[in-house]
């Protein structure tokens, strides 16, 4: 089989970092109760390359924990909101909701974390007390939901980040574009220490949630056929989670058909670019799987993809899951006979993961080698080279930079 690293080999210029376990995860801080200074990415005005400052890092308050980021990565997300093209300002800003680090110190009141541990920040949250924390079937957090707009923290509305007194704000609750970062409690996922922080630091995102969009939310059976709508890391995690199902066919669509190559790593059996045909792309599906797909994954945010998901889906047990985020306006218009005949559209948050007690388990799975982490990292790169990742994501050259924050 190719290897990801051989499909890439144009892009990829860094040797990989070592797994080496940090000896200091064992040892007491001596920095706690104390305002660190250490380097940041910080993102002064939208799409400005990010510059690497000298900024002061506030100790954790109540709930609170203070994390020594290792490895970071860029996930979409960032980069949207880094260019700042649909969305309100906020700047100067430290971007950055990718990544695995150490505790360094942990505020009042934190008793599940202490300084050492290994653990993955997460842009969204579960405080175990909400409705939604104590549902078996939801992970959207009353408290600690996404909210992109926030950029100080929950706490007391406050930043915990400045340079010369101002201010720096946050992002997603977690900024891991900083050696050092505050973050909630309940935002923390505390993981096994042999776990390599450069390899499962991409768990913290996009791979878990395409992952769980099949595996907790499409559910396929094994011998399964299962449709990949967008093969970006999102859409690849839900193909990697439809081989782990173990589907017989992962039909791959995109409109790059040089993703194809590139997805069969990730056990896509099958590719449909849909402007290779006249007819709708449901209709070609539909005819190659005698019907239908037992299940779609959308993970392009295109309420026209969702749509075509939806309808590529056999009648009487077909299951759609949408993925991807649309833009405001967007509308999901189908015939109600698709729901009738027995259809099933779902969605999905984070794959359906609750942070805290699940994503030890993935990392559990990957240590157990039910999954590889490797083929999603096309790209390493330093620190000081942090604005290359945002290159390579623009130009469509990678799937996931991992940045080396701290040794």
């Amino acid at each position: 089989m190719q290897s990801v690293q051989s499909i890439f080999s144009a892009q990829i210029h860094q040797k990989p970092f070592e797994d080496q376990i940090d000896p200091s995860r064992n040892m007491a801080s001596s920095t706690a109760g104390q305002v660190i200074t250490c380097k940041a990415a910080v993102a002064w005005g939208p799409g400005q390359p990010l510059k690497i400052e000298e900024v002061e890092v506030a100790p954790p308050q109540a709930m609170e924990v203070r994390i020594k980021v290792h490895y970071t990565a860029l996930c979409r997300t960032d980069l949207v909101f880094w260019e700042a093209k649909g969305q309100t300002p906020l700047f100067p800003r430290i971007f950055g909701h990718e990544a695995a680090g150490v505790v360094e110190s942990v505020g009042e009141g934190v008793t599940d974390l202490k300084a050492g541990d290994s653990v993955l920040p997460v842009f969204t949250g579960e405080c175990r007390e909400c409705r939604h924390c104590k549902s078996e079937e939801s992970n959207m957090c009353d408290l600690l939901r996404i909210n992109t707009e926030r950029g100080v923290m929950i706490n007391d509305g406050k930043s915990r980040f400045s340079i010369n007194g101002k201010p720096i704000y946050h992002f997603l609750g977690t900024s891991t574009f900083s050696e050092y970062t505050v973050v909630h409690v309940g935002c923390v996922a505390k993981i096994n220490p042999k776990a390599p922080l450069n390899k499962v630091c991409i768990l913290s995102c996009g791979v878990s949630t395409g992952m769980g969009a099949t595996l907790n939310v499409g559910k396929p059976k094994k011998g399964s056929t299962v449709a990949i709508f967008g093969l970006g890391s999102v859409g690849l995690g839900a193909a990697e989670g439809a081989r782990i199902a173990g589907a017989s066919r992962i039909i791959g669509i995109d409109l790059n058909s040089d993703r194809y190559e590139q997805a069969k790593l990730f056990g896509v059996t099958e590719f449909i670019n849909p402007k290779d045909y006249e007819k709708p792309v449901q209709e070609v599906i539909a005819e190659k799987t005698d019907g239908g797909v037992d299940c779609s994954i959308e993970c392009t945010g295109n309420e026209k993809a969702m749509i075509q998901a939806f309808e590529s889906c056999h009648d009487g047990w077909g299951v759609s899951v949408l993925v991807g985020v649309p833009h405001s306006d967007a509308v999901f218009a189908t015939h109600p006979i698709n729901f009738l005949n027995e259809r099933t559209l779902k969605g999905t948050f984070f794959g359906n993961y609750k942070p805290r007690s699940d994503l030890p388990g993935l990392v559990e799975m990957y240590l157990d080698k039910k999954f590889e982490l490797d083929k999603f990292i096309t790209h390493e790169v330093s620190f000081a080279d942090i604005n290359k990742s945002f290159d390579y994501m623009i130009k469509g050259e990678s799937l996931r930079t991992v940045i080396k924050v701290t040794d």
